[in-house]
């Protein structure tokens, strides 16, 4: 007689879905992947990200971090960050 096994199941009894979310997006993360992401460039608009209206960021987007930007121009990385994980 062959064992049949079953697949686990995705949820554990106690555990609550939303008791630990993975963030994607830190400080090192490229505006070229924030942008990928939907929503990302909406949540960069909203937060006055110069970047994505400079035509010369258009040649460096891959290699711009967020952390670095906020930096250079004096945004709230924390909210940024924030909103772009919810």
């Amino acid at each position: 007689m062959k064992k049949i096994i079953h697949p686990v199941k995705s949820g554990k009894a106690g555990v609550s879905p939303k008791a630990k979310q993975f963030n994607w997006a830190s400080q090192k993360t490229t505006l070229k992947k924030i942008i990928e992401k939907k929503g990302g460039a909406e949540v960069l608009v909203k937060n006055s990200v110069p970047c994505l209206s400079c035509p010369m960021s258009q040649f460096e987007i891959d290699k711009l971090e967020i952390g670095k930007v906020c930096k250079m121009y004096g945004l709230n990385l924390k909210k940024i960050l924030k909103e772009l994980n919810a």
